[in-house]
C-alpha cells in the first residue's frame, strides 16, 4: 500500500471511529436523559412524594359535612398542649419511677386510648401541638403528633400555640401543612364566597394570624335538619409572643379577627330557621386576661397555676358576649389548669395538659377533655341542640372520668 493510500485509510478509519464514538456518546446521553426523566416523573409527577421520610399519597378526606349522629349526639375530643418532640423526647415532670421509659410515645398512646374509649366524632387540637425547640424537623413531628388522629380516619382540626413555630416552619407554613394532612379540616385562614363567581371560594387575606376558620355541623342523616347548620365551631389564632411598650408578653386575638368572627356569626343567624337556634363553640390557645382577673360566676375543676395571658385586653369577652351564639370557649397554654369558669354567661374551659414532653406535675395525671352536644327530641323529630356537656379523662389505668358538668342548655 502506498504512503498516500495509507494516510487516506488512516484518516478514514479515524473519522469512522470518531463518528462511532460520537454516536455512542449521543446514545449514552439520550439514555441517561430518558432514565432521568423517568425517575423525575416517579418522584414529582406521580401521586407519591417523599416528605420528611414519609410516603404521602393524595390527601384523604373525611366524610363531609360534619353532622350529628342518628342518636342526636355530636362528640368532640379536645387535645391541648401535646408539646410533641421527635417521638423519643423525654417526659417532663413525671415520677422518678416513670422517667426511664417515658417519652413522646406516652402521648401517642394516651391519644389512641382516648380515641378508642370515647369514639369522638371530631378531634380539636388547641395549640402547642409540637414543641418547636425540641425538634429540627417540624413536618416529621407533626406527622407523629397527629398520627393517631389520621390513623383513626376521624375528622380533626387544629390551631397553633406559642411554641409550634419554634422549629423549621413559620406559622403560615405550619397551618398550610396541617391543612393538607389526612382527614384534617384545618384551614390557613377563612374562606369566603368569590363575588365574581358564587360557585367558588377564596381565602380572606386581610386578617391577622393563621388558623382562623369555622366549621359547620349539620343535623342527623334522614332528619328534617339533615341539610342545614345547627351547630358551629370557630377556630382562632391567639398568636404566640409579642413586645408591648418594651415588655414581653403573649399574643392576643385582634380586631380583624373579631370583624370576621362577627360577620360569620351574623351570617349563621340570618340563615337559621326560626325554630332552630345555632349555638357555637370557640377554640384557641392563649387564655384571655379576664380568666386571670375574674370574677367567675362558677368554676369546676382545678385552678393550679397562674394564668399566663397577654397584657393586652383586646375585647374577646366583650365580643363573644355581644355575638350571643358562643356558649363555651376551649383553650390550653396553662397545663396545670383544667377548670371551666363562667364569665358573663360564657364558659371558658381548659383542656388540661395532654402531652408528656410539656411541663406538668409529677403524680398529677395528664388529661384530655370531651365535649358532647345533644339534640332535643320533639314529636318524632329533632329540634336543635338542647345541651352541651363536658368532662375530662385522666391518663391512668382506667382512663378515669372526672368533673362531668352541663355547660349550656337551650332553656337557659
Amino acid at each position: 500500500m502506498s504512503k498516500d493510500s495509507t494516510l487516506i485509510f488512516t484518516k478514514t478509519h479515524t473519522q469512522t471511529m470518531q463518528s462511532r464514538r460520537k454516536w455512542i456518546q449521543s446514545f449514552f446521553y439520550l439514555t441517561l436523559i430518558t432514565i432521568s426523566l423517568y425517575f423525575l416523573q416517579l418522584l414529582i409527577l406521580s401521586d407519591r412524594l417523599m416528605v420528611s421520610h414519609h410516603k404521602i399519597t393524595l390527601k384523604k378526606h373525611p366524610h363531609l359535612p360534619l353532622r350529628f349522629n342518628s342518636d342526636g349526639t355530636f362528640k368532640i375530643l379536645q387535645v391541648a398542649d401535646m408539646h410533641y418532640g421527635t417521638g423519643s423526647s423525654r417526659c417532663r415532670d413525671v415520677l422518678s419511677s416513670e422517667f426511664e421509659w417515658c417519652s413522646d410515645l406516652n402521648t401517642t398512646l394516651f391519644l389512641k386510648r382516648m380515641i378508642d374509649a370515647e369514639k369522638p366524632d371530631f378531634i380539636a387540637f388547641t395549640g402547642d401541638n409540637i414543641f418547636g425547640s425540641s425538634t429540627n424537623d417540624a413536618a416529621e413531628s407533626l406527622f407523629k403528633a397527629f398520627g393517631p388522629a389520621m390513623a383513626s380516619r376521624l375528622p380533626w382540626a387544629a390551631v397553633l400555640g406559642n411554641h409550634d413555630q419554634e422549629s423549621t416552619m413559620t406559622r403560615q407554613e405550619l397551618m398550610s401543612f396541617i391543612s393538607l394532612m389526612d382527614y384534617s379540616l384545618s384551614q390557613p385562614n377563612p374562606l369566603t364566597q368569590d363575588p365574581t363567581d358564587p360557585t367558588k371560594q377564596q381565602v380572606i387575606t386581610d386578617i391577622d394570624g393563621f388558623g382562623n376558620y369555622d366549621l359547620r355541623v349539620w343535623g342527623p342523616p334522614g332528619s328534617h335538619l339533615a341539610n342545614q347548620t345547627i351547630f358551629n365551631l370557630f377556630f382562632l389564632d391567639s398568636g404566640d409572643r409579642a413586645i408591648v411598650d418594651g415588655f414581653k408578653t403573649y399574643g392576643w386575638i385582634k380586631e380583624s379577627q373579631f370583624s370576621w368572627l362577627r360577620g360569620a356569626s351574623k351570617g349563621y343567624n340570618q340563615e337559621k330557621h326560626e325554630s332552630v337556634d345555632i349555638p357555637s363553640l370557640a377554640f384557641f390557645h392563649i387564655p384571655i386576661p379576664e380568666i386571670r382577673s375574674g370574677p367567675f360566676r362558677e368554676i369546676h375543676g382545678e385552678y393550679r397555676e397562674h394564668v399566663a395571658c397577654s397584657i393586652v385586653n383586646s375585647g374577646v369577652l366583650e365580643t363573644l358576649v355581644s355575638m350571643g351564639d358562643v356558649k363555651a370557649v376551649f383553650l390550653g397554654h396553662d397545663h396545670l389548669n383544667d377548670f371551666c369558669g363562667n364569665l358573663n354567661g360564657i364558659w371558658f374551659c381548659y383542656g388540661g395538659g395532654f402531652g408528656y414532653h410539656g411541663y406538668g406535675r409529677a403524680g398529677w395525671a395528664r388529661r384530655g377533655r370531651v365535649i358532647l352536644a345533644q339534640l332535643k327530641k320533639g314529636k318524632n323529630e329533632w329540634m336543635g341542640v338542647e345541651t352541651i356537656k363536658t368532662w375530662k379523662r385522666l391518663d391512668d389505668e382506667n382512663l378515669t372520668k372526672i368533673d362531668h358538668q352541663i355547660l349550656w342548655t337551650s332553656s337557659n
